[in-house]
């Protein structure tokens, strides 16, 4: 029991981190949409370590804080006036322009979270367990399952309607160059090199600062501004909220 009670704090902390941040933002924006999803996934995650579904529960919590502690390190860096990692400036930098969808800055999110925190934050579990990355495969693997499944729903609900096809259709187009699984696939042997280099860590860091670089491309690319809302003929809000 007393290791159970170590292991499911820090999740609640972080849980409630995020619960916070949904209740202290506005809620359109972009920053603030980003974490309603994290929030979504995080609690799935929790439920699903709850009810015994991750063979090795520790590496699961492990896995779990270590990977919200690196977004939730980037929302303190903005909040202190510190640079955030390349990969969230973009999310931060267009968190309120009004020709940026929720969908794109779901995406981005998405895209800087996976595309970059989670390879750091499996490198940070392996230290702390003092495994390798191979041990933690399953818990990535179900953990890339939870966001494959919420990203399709995140496409559902906030892709703007048929009435809104001026912003649709490029919107469509524009997030269509994206795959969360291959972003997946791309962090797994981003893992797999980082640990691998652990013992040269002057590469290892020129390595990870390249991805976090590559990554925030990717994502200021998701944040093309389109149409702005203000000017589409209707209100384009309701379709789009969460």
């Amino acid at each position: 029991m007393a290791q159970r009670e170590q292991f499911t704090t820090p999740v609640d902390a972080v849980v409630s981190r995020m619960r916070a941040l949904d209740a202290a933002l506005p809620e359109r924006d972009g920053v603030a949409v980003f974490n309603r999803v994290y929030l979504t996934v995080t609690e799935a995650v929790d439920r699903s370590i709850d009810a015994g579904r991750f063979e090795d529960r520790r590496a699961a919590i492990t896995l779990d804080v270590r990977f919200a502690e690196r977004y939730l390190a980037a929302v303190d860096a903005v909040t202190d006036g510190r640079r955030a990692p390349a990969c969230w400036r973009p999310l931060f930098q267009l968190r309120r322009h009004p020709g940026v969808r929720p969908l794109q800055f779901a995406l981005a999110g998405i895209n800087a979270h996976i595309g970059h925190d989670l390879a750091l934050a499996v490198v940070d579990s392996c230290r702390t367990l003092g495994c390798e990355p191979g041990d933690l495969e399953d818990e990535f693997d179900r953990v890339g399952d939870l966001l494959v499944a919420l990203e399709e729903r995140v496409r559902e609900d906030l892709m703007p309607g048929p009435d809104l096809l001026q912003i649709a259709d490029p919107l469509t187009h524009l997030l269509g160059s994206w795959s969360l699984e291959r972003a997946r696939e791309a962090t797994w042997a981003a893992a797999r090199a980082l640990w691998a280099l652990r013992r040269v860590p002057d590469v290892a860091e020129e390595f990870a600062e390249r991805l976090d670089a590559a990554v925030g491309f990717a994502g200021r690319i998701l944040l093309t501004p389109l149409a702005d809302c203000r000017q589409s003929s209707g209100s384009s809000t309701g379709a789009i909220s969460s």
